[in-house]
């Protein structure tokens, strides 16, 4: 194993990085969400093919906006296309650009107080297309966290905590961070073009009750590789078993059919073509075409990343596990396709050899 900390805690923090630091992972807590249902799939308390609404019924006859006009949905979404994000929810991320993304601005289901709120906030929103019909990346895996709650019969975050942190080792991996913990959590940053220099991020923490599946988690890079280390090895660490080999295999294979199209959007903007080496799992990005993806990389690699330049890769051609850990939004460097090609010239001996 290979682990070094570089460079100082932010950009007005000029101590050393440490190894035992905490990130903001954003949209890294997907994988483990998506992990974390697929424990209760195996438990037989739901199947892909069950309507969302079953368990979240605020999300019952939901209507699609076509041509400025409200229809109703014709397809059912299901717990699939909660995993693959092929529901037509959305994150608003394009509310000038988007009519779906201006109502979710109006709106804003994260300012509900927990995750039934955030429900009821959504269930008034229409979606942007037919279940099923496009990859687009959006609060689908909250809402995933919220079914996990439900049916796991406890908060979304103490069944994290009972079911996979604490067997994990994962001590560092967390919603609200531990008072005694604080001083570890870093500051996150921006890049000002016009001033040419990276801005430190006002960051007052306060405990939320709205634990986002999606991309609430704060974690550290051991941690994280704990996690990714259990997914490569097929469910299992350390003797420890959270998904069975087979669960694995199922979740890292690509899952969108080729009639699915998508428009570049979320932490991976390879979407659109076969040719452009990007599948998505069950909460995973996949590697389908290395050559496409102009990286160097393995077909079946999954991965995923953050908002704030985190990313993390699995290759199980390789049997390698890269985390990378960053606290920067919005980088104007290509720091993860630099990571890669460092990480994967280093490899001299091939597996796949």
């Amino acid at each position: 194993m290979h682990f070094v900390p570089v460079g100082q805690r932010g950009a007005d923090d000029d101590r050393p990085m440490t190894k035992d630091a905490l990130f903001r992972i954003f949209s890294m807590s997907k994988p483990i969400t998506a992990v974390a249902a697929m424990m209760l799939y195996e438990e037989g308390k739901f199947a892909l093919s069950d309507p969302v609404a079953k368990f979240v019924p605020e999300l019952a006859d939901p209507d699609v906006l076509v041509d400025g006009e409200l229809v109703p949905a014709e397809q059912t979404m299901t717990m699939r296309h909660l995993l693959t994000h092929t529901t037509g929810l959305s994150y608003g991320f394009n509310p000038r650009g988007n009519p779906v993304d201006a109502k979710y601005a109006e709106v804003q289901p994260f300012a509900g107080k927990d995750l039934d709120e955030f429900a009821e906030r959504l269930g008034t929103l229409p979606l942007m297309f037919e279940p099923g019909e496009r990859w687009h990346y959006s609060v689908a895996v909250d809402v995933t966290g919220l079914v996990v709650q439900r049916l796991g019969g406890m908060s979304f975050d103490a069944f994290l905590k009972e079911r996979l942190f604490d067997p994990l080792g994962m001590a560092d991996t967390f919603f609200n961070v531990p008072a005694d913990k604080l001083d570890r959590l870093l500051p996150n940053h921006r890049w000002d073009g016009e001033e040419g220099k990276l801005v430190q991020l006002d960051a007052p923490y306060e405990d939320t009750q709205l634990f986002s599946g999606g991309g609430g988690l704060v974690s550290s890079t051991m941690d994280y590789l704990r996690f990714s280390e259990m997914v490569r090895r097929g469910g299992e660490l350390d003797g420890v078993r959270i998904l069975s080999p087979k669960t694995v295999e199922f979740m890292t294979a690509n899952h969108l059919p080729s009639t699915v199209t998508g428009g570049g959007s979320g932490e991976n903007p390879l979407l659109g073509a076969e040719t452009r080496g990007f599948g998505f799992g069950l909460g995973f990005g996949v590697n389908t075409n290395p050559v496409g993806t102009g990286v160097l990389g393995s077909l079946g690699e999954y991965s995923w990343g953050g908002a704030a330049g985190t990313v993390f890769w699995v290759d199980p051609v390789e049997e390698m596990v890269v985390v990378g850990m960053i606290q920067l939004m919005g980088s104007p460097w290509p720091l993860r396709r630099e990571l890669r090609v460092l990480a994967n010239q280093a490899i001299t001996e091939l597996h796949s050899g």
